[in-house]
């Protein structure tokens, strides 16, 4: 009997049994804490979503309201008195068209779900009153204040400041106070919801401190009855550490490991011999030169892995470093050689470089400007003399100003341009299958001795390294100093050329200057004689017919005496006056007469019978030619009108 009770005794003494009652009592309580916190997360988010779809739209809604009254009162107030402001009337037309029908439509969506009646019967009420405001708006302000003449009528303007006075304010007066009465009504309401959240978390909590509390301390009594049984591990554990100790790798593993700390010490214990046999594989890699097999430490805080990692990056970086060398200085020998073998043409050392420094950087194409030659007083330019697989488009527009785009930036501020992000249609790299945009564009200046000869511009599907772009830009010097070079030899035989020519030319030059001299002798006697002939004809025209001469905007600038006595008016009363002065009231105002003095300023002439009003304000019949004078640009200086009238 005393050994059936100490079986008994012993089976309910079990770390399983232990284990399964402390789980089953943790996992009892876990279900009560998570069933009250879904009851009270429940409750709140109720609350919650009640505060975030209604009650604080709903006040968000009413302040905008009373902005939309402020602003209507506002607009109202500027239509009548501001008559230019054409934008505070479209925005009121807005207002009126677009705002206050999708503020109402949140409006219908917000008010049913209210809990207050009196409250929504307050809202279609202000509703109502304001539909009234605007319609009283539209008719007793809109409607009648609508062109410049109705500004003038003083009546009507009067009439339309009473309506401001009168029903305009204190109509948006009492709206305002109206809105802001349901604004605290719905503020309290607001409140409430807070303070409900409020106090259902504070209840939240106390229960999961509570229960939580309960678990803590379940929690310690298993861990107490826990701590008896880690030791059966421990003997194969300690077996092990000794032999790693003496710098052995063990091959043998635990069979049964407890799922617990002494188990995954155990696991860990094999990941470590694991570990050290892929650390011992890695150091080998590395002394045999192979930078690039993969190695994962054994945590962040594995002292030897990430010394062996640090160790083969350094090494592949030397490495690197030397083939990035070594890469610079066969491209500084080619690019030497293509510089030394191409100094007599410059458009065939241009091909050479961009084509060989495109292939050489992988990239995909380039282009190559050099700085034209110019007169002291001309404008520098830069010319495309070389490219790579550019686009024919680019190609055509290929001159280039000081500071025009990235390479002309590039020559003005003689810097380095490197983009990673390139602007769309900037360029585009084009295949027989289609094109697309480059990933980065290198622009670098052509310069040495601090003048710039020029840009090479390279565009590449991949990005370019720093030692590339600074391989680019040692090269460049060098391309700099040949084109310079070359320039030089191209200019002295030029002007060699130029030299034996010019002698050939002055000798017939001298030949010709004395027939040209004769020329010219007949040409001025005839020249004076034509202008004798021009002056009697002005002379003729002014003293018969009526001469004005305007602006090509139609300002008048010169009038003669006949012109002056057919309209009535003296000189002074005239000039710097438009032409619309002398126009009918009808003709003036219309877009055909606003075309008439546009044509004449692009360089059009006018004639025909038209109808004008003298200074009496009687209407005349005119029969006038408008004649545009051109300088020798081509660009309109004034417009000249002859007229007469017909009686």
């Amino acid at each position: 009997m005393e050994e059936k009770e100490q079986k008994k005794l012993r089976l309910r003494l079990t770390i399983g049994n232990k284990i399964l009652g402390g789980f089953i009592i943790l996992i009892a309580l876990f279900i009560v804490n998570g069933a009250i916190i879904f009851w009270k997360g429940k409750f709140i988010d109720r609350v919650v979503n009640s505060s975030s779809e209604n009650y604080r739209p709903s006040q968000d809604a009413i302040q905008d309201f009373i902005l939309l009254v402020t602003r209507a009162k506002m607009l109202a107030t500027n239509w009548v008195y501001l008559q230019t402001n054409q934008e505070d009337k479209d925005a009121l037309k807005k207002l009126q068209k677009t705002d206050y029908p999708v503020l109402q439509n949140r409006f219908e969506k917000l008010v049913p779900q209210w809990e207050s009646e009196e409250q929504r019967l307050s809202m279609d009420t202000v509703f109502v009153k304001f539909d009234s405001l605007i319609k009283i708006q539209q008719e007793s302000i809109m409607a009648p204040l609508q062109s410049f003449e109705n500004y003038e009528d003083p009546i009507t303007k009067l009439l339309a400041e009473d309506v401001i006075e009168s029903q305009i304010i204190p109509r948006s007066t009492d709206l305002i106070r109206r809105l802001e009465k349901i604004a605290a009504i719905q503020s309290e309401v607001t409140t409430e919801s807070n303070d409900n959240v409020l106090t259902s978390i504070s209840s939240l909590q106390n229960y999961t401190l509570i229960l939580g509390a309960g678990i803590i301390i379940i929690g310690l009594l298993s861990a107490i009855f826990l701590m008896r049984a880690i030791t059966r591990p421990v003997n194969f554990l300690k077996n092990v550490v000794v032999k790693l100790g003496r710098g052995e790798l063990v091959e043998d593993k635990q069979a049964n490991v407890s799922n617990d700390e002494i188990g995954e010490m155990a696991v860990a214990m094999d990941n470590l011999v694991t570990g050290l046999k892929s650390t011992s594989l890695f150091a080998e890699n590395i002394g045999n030169g192979n930078y690039q097999m993969e190695f994962q430490p054994l945590s962040e805080h594995d002292v030897l892995g990430n010394a062996l990692i640090n160790m083969r990056d350094n090494l592949s970086k030397v490495a690197d470093d030397d083939k990035k060398r070594n890469w610079a200085t066969e491209g500084q020998a080619k690019f030497g050689e293509i510089l030394r073998t191409n100094n007599t043409d410059l458009n065939k050392l241009a091909d050479e470089i961009i084509g060989n420094l495109v292939k050489y950087l992988k990239a995909n194409q380039g282009a190559l400007y050099i700085v034209d030659d110019a007169a002291a007083d001309e404008e520098t330019t830069m010319s495309m003399k070389a490219c790579y697989a550019w686009d024919k488009k680019k190609y055509l527009n290929h001159k280039i100003h000081r500071g025009e785009g990235l390479a002309g930036q590039a020559w003005q501020e003689g810097d380095t341009v490197y983009l990673t992000e390139v602007p769309q249609n900037y360029v585009r790299i084009v295949s027989g299958l289609g094109d697309a945009n480059p990933t980065a564009v290198l622009i670098v200046p052509l310069k040495v001795n601090d003048q710039i000869f020029g840009v090479v511009e390279i565009a590449s599907f991949g990005e370019f390294q720093d030692f590339e772009i600074e391989f680019v830009q040692k090269i460049a010097e060098s391309i700099a100093s040949t084109i310079s070079s070359v320039k030089v030899n191209a200019r002295t035989q030029r002007l060699l050329e130029e030299s034996q020519e010019m002698t050939e030319q002055m000798r017939a030059q001298e030949e010709e200057m004395r027939q040209n001299m004769e020329e010219l002798q007949a040409t001025q006697e005839e020249m004076q004689r034509s202008q004798g002939e021009t002056e009697s004809t002005l002379n003729a025209i002014h003293s018969s017919l009526a001469v004005s001469e305007y602006n090509p905007d139609g300002t008048i600038v010169k009038t003669n005496s006949n012109f002056l006595e057919l309209f009535g008016y003296t000189q002074d009363e005239v000039l710097g006056e438009h032409h619309r002065v002398l126009a009918s009231k009808e003709e003036k105002n219309s877009e055909e007469y606003r075309q008439f003095w546009r044509d004449l300023a692009n360089g059009y002439p006018k004639k025909g019978l038209f109808k004008r009003q003298n200074r009496k304000g009687e209407l005349i019949n005119v029969r006038s030619a408008f004649s545009p004078i051109k300088n020798r640009s081509g660009e309109v200086v004034k417009i000249m009108e002859i007229a007469y009238e017909l009686k």
